[in-house]
């Protein structure tokens, strides 16, 4: 019989496309999300949907034991860092207190396989690079704050019962997957970021080239990097999401708890990536230069040879221009794809 997987904050841009991959890999796949930046549309018609907050232990509970859910991906969360800069309580209430009241539901349940996403911003400014697993944690704003701690707990969590000496094929097992810069869409245009103000570079220069808006501000020219600007790791959506398949199969297979990097190895720059989107797009944009955000470190460049090893994952759309080109598509063809989905609901 197939396996059921509780996926929180499904309804979101990377939760959306591994409910997707889920399903193809042949799980059952239940949702929970509250739609806070989510979109019930890009929820696959083949998994069950229901609208929760993830942090309702009681109620996320009664789902765990209805659907008989043996495993839980966690993507719920706040993710702007300058946000939770200006407004950290919204980010230790959302990320670190929901996270625990789930896994409470988790313990109360006996759910035994947990995978957590979390981000590079546990490392703040690496001391040498590209950053591996083992490098110092040291984050410099409330958002990475959050995820180190919600890592603190899944390692305390399985570190317990080892100690309690409960039985291994009855542990608590985690996969704590630390994204670097998520971007790009689904490659036949059906799924995409669709959140609402978003900050990720690659989706707003998408936006602008689509007229959504009307300029792209680049912020930081004297970071100490070849051209000025911001360097970044980016990683497709979707080979974010074959990351996660490939962790729940290494869980289930008896695999140990792991904390890994989720990126390509590589950085490009804020013109780089501004540069890719023009090319793809052929739109030149409007770019402003504004002074350097809260909480940006200048460079952060994933070592991958941990996942590499322990998953044996190897990325399928590697390539910026493709990361680029596939969410310039999705932009695109955003405002269409949701009139087709709204006159959908409406007349079903």
């Amino acid at each position: 019989m197939p396996q059921t997987v509780l996926v929180t904050g499904g309804a979101g841009y990377i939760g959306s496309h591994t409910t997707r991959q889920l399903l193809r890999a042949g799980n059952r796949v239940v949702v929970v999300d509250n739609l806070y930046s989510g979109n019930k549309w890009a929820v696959s018609d083949d998994a069950v949907f229901i609208e929760l907050d993830a942090g309702d232990r009681e109620s996320v509970g009664r789902v765990m034991r209805d659907y008989d859910v043996d495993a839980v991906i966690h993507f719920a969360g706040h993710i702007v860092v300058p946000e939770s800069v200006s407004d950290p309580a919204k980010y230790y209430g959302n990320n670190v207190l929901a996270s625990y009241h789930l896994l409470e539901a988790c313990r109360d349940v006996g759910i035994r396989h947990f995978i957590f996403s979390s981000s590079a911003a546990v490392y703040g400014i690496p001391r040498r690079l590209p950053v591996d697993e083992h490098a110092d944690t040291a984050p410099i704003n409330p958002y990475g704050f959050s995820k180190l701690t919600t890592e603190w707990m899944l390692q305390d969590l399985s570190n317990s019962d080892r100690i309690n000496n409960k039985p291994a094929d009855q542990r608590f097992k985690y996969v704590a997957l630390r994204y670097f810069n998520v971007a790009g869409a689904a490659v036949d245009g059906t799924l995409g970021q669709a959140t609402p103000d978003a900050t990720h570079l690659i989706k707003v220069a998408c936006e602008a080239a689509c007229g959504k808006r009307e300029q792209v501000a680049i912020f930081g020219t004297d970071y100490d990097t070849e051209d000025g600007t911001c360097i970044r790791d980016y990683i497709h959506v979707e080979d974010l999401a074959k990351a996660h398949v490939a962790a729940l199969e290494f869980l289930r297979d008896g695999g140990a708890s792991q904390t890994l990097n989720c990126g390509y190895g590589r950085g490009f720059s804020v013109r780089q990536v501004l540069d890719a989107v023009q090319k793809v797009s052929k739109v030149t944009l409007n770019l402003t230069e504004a002074p350097r955000r809260a909480g940006d470190p200048p460079v952060l460049i994933a070592d991958k040879t941990r996942i590499d090893e322990v998953l044996h994952w190897r990325p399928d759309y590697d390539e910026l221009e493709l990361i680029c080109d596939t969410a310039y598509q999705w932009e695109a063809g955003l405002a269409a794809l949701q009139r087709q989905h709204r006159n959908r609901t409406q007349s079903g």
